[in-house]
Parts: C-alpha cells; sequence; structure tokens
C-alpha cells in the first residue's frame, strides 16, 4: 500500500495562488469595518492613565482598522509623557530614534526655519503627499506603529486623510492581482541615497510596497512623493502605482480625513496618511508630537 502524503493546507491569504484563504481573511475584514470617522474615536480622561475600557475600545478599533483616535482632556499640556505613555499602555516599547527626533526620541512637528530640518517638508506648512513613516528605513528597522498628539492645532488646514494599508491592497488585489505581484516584489521601489553636502546620511534602500506581518496583517512601505522613489522599470509596477495613486486620489468611503485637536490624538499601525497644507497662528503655532515605533500595537 503506497504511504499517503500529508496534506498541508495553505492557509497564507496573502499567497496570490490561494485565492480561498484571501476571499476568508477579506470577509473578516470588511465584516463590520467602520463606516465613518466617529467609528474611529474613543473619548478618553487622561491618555497617562487609561481605564480599561479605554484601553480595549482603542485596541478593538485599531485590530479592526488599523487606527483609532483618542479624543483626551489633557488639551496644549505639552507634557510628552502623554503620548508617551499612552503608547506604552498600549504595548509599545521600541522608539525609532530617528535623526529628526528630539532627545527623547519623540519628534516635533512644527514649522522650523532655521537648521537642516527646514529643508525637510513635515517641518514646514506645505502638503506631505501620501505615505507610511519610515519607509526609507532599512527592512530591518520598519516602523510598524505611529502616535501622532496634538498640542496645537493649526489655525487653518494640517488635515489628514487616512487609509488603512490593507484595505487599499484588497481594492488594490480585487481589481487586478498582477498588481499585487508587482507590489510585492523584492525590487518594487528603490529609495534613492540621502546625501547631504557630500555626506551619505542614508544609502539606497530597495524593497517592496507590501509584506506580510504575519498570517493576518499587513506592512506597506510608500510615498507619493515622485523624486523619493524610483519604481521598478517594468509595465506591471508601472500600472500598480497607477492603480494605487488613482484609489488614493477617489473619494473611496473608507478614506477618513480628521483634524486633531488639543489634546487628540491618531495611533495606528502605521497607515497610509497625508497632511494638507496649513496656516499658523503666530500667537500659537502648529505643534504635534510624533512618535514611531519599531512594534506593533496588538
Amino acid at each position: 500500500m503506497p504511504l499517503m502524503k500529508p496534506v498541508i493546507k495553505n492557509d497564507n491569504p496573502f499567497d496570490l495562488d490561494n485565492p480561498g484563504a484571501y476571499e476568508d481573511w477579506r470577509a473578516a475584514k470588511l465584516e463590520g469595518y467602520p463606516e465613518n470617522l466617529e467609528d474611529l474615536i474613543v473619548e478618553v480622561k487622561d491618555p497617562r492613565e487609561l481605564m480599561q475600557s479605554e484601553r480595549e475600545a482603542i485596541l478593538a478599533r485599531c485590530a479592526r482598522a488599523n487606527m483609532a483616535i483618542y479624543v483626551g482632556k489633557t488639551g496644549t499640556d505639552p507634557d510628552k509623557l502623554i503620548p508617551a505613555t499612552l503608547g506604552a499602555q498600549l504595548g509599545l516599547r521600541y522608539l525609532d530614534r530617528n535623526m529628526g527626533a528630539d532627545d527623547d526620541g519623540i519628534t516635533s512637528l512644527q514649522v522650523v526655519n532655521t537648521q537642516w530640518r527646514s529643508r525637510y517638508i513635515p517641518y514646514t506648512n506645505q502638503l506631505i503627499h501620501w505615505h507610511t513613516d519610515g519607509y526609507y528605513n532599512g527592512l530591518d528597522q520598519q516602523i510598524y506603529s505611529l502616535l501622532l498628539h496634538c498640542v496645537h492645532p493649526a489655525r487653518e488646514g494640517g488635515e489628514n486623510a487616512l487609509l488603512d494599508h490593507e484595505i487599499a491592497y484588497i481594492r488594490l488585489r480585487d481589481e487586478n492581482p498582477e498588481y499585487i505581484q508587482a507590489l510585492t516584489a523584492p525590487d518594487a521601489m528603490t529609495v534613492p541615497a540621502n546625501v547631504e553636502e557630500g555626506t551619505v546620511v542614508r544609502p539606497a534602500r530597495c524593497g517592496t510596497v507590501f509584506s506580510p506581518y504575519d498570517k493576518k496583517h499587513l506592512h506597506m512601505r510608500y510615498t507619493a512623493r515622485k523624486h523619493s522613489i524610483e519604481w521598478k522599470n517594468n509595465d506591471r509596477t508601472r500600472a500598480a502605482v497607477a492603480a494605487l495613486e488613482k484609489l488614493l486620489a477617489s473619494d473611496d468611503p473608507f478614506i477618513f480625513r480628521a483634524t486633531l485637536q488639543p489634546g487628540w490624538g491618531l495611533i495606528s499601525n502605521n497607515v497610509l496618511h497625508n497632511r494638507s497644507r496649513f496656516e499658523d497662528d503666530p500667537q500659537h503655532p502648529r505643534l504635534l508630537y510624533r512618535l514611531r515605533y519599531f512594534d506593533r500595537v496588538n
């Protein structure tokens, strides 16, 4: 009697050769998905000391949509422990101490007219195109979660548009699986080297756009800034990038828009986001704290 080979079940939904697992994952992802911005909001009394119900509400929204917006009562209190302590309560420990961060690893996002920061868009009042944070990081230092905390909003503008990157994956895969094949290629995108006055601050880096975090979640690296990315030079990649750009420019119902107010914050698993141009109040310039983490909200 011949030996029977064991049947190995392929339950990876991100394998293009396994449409059944993808359909199961897709159905679970879309079931009960938030329909508007209000569904993402959690009111909290003190972000530094979350009640169990508040913490669970934030985690539930992150589990469903990879993001949540907390509405706190700390107002314009500039204490950096507000977002730092909140992050720790959500299991986030490992900050990316990038070159734009302050000594404590937290970045103060505000208009800077001097120093080297003034050469980078986040420290101006200009539009920031769609991106995920840290897309230029090495593959061993990926940014899996992002926390933004508002101390002072702009007088006008500074709105964020938000799109769960797993929804973007679904939209593209449903339209044409070849888009996913192109965007998961190991050489899909190259971030050119950052050279300052002849010194290489960061080398060129190559990698995927979409990559599995595990068998339930995805990670994404992307920027819409043309000079910050060199795309693989073939028709399939160009078509995939064009489809993604079309999605981001659309009125897809799962693109949410929010302008954070004093004491509010966004916690996310590094979803796609942008920022509109803004005008400052000279007396109270826009100030947000940004915390990038190497771990994910669980």
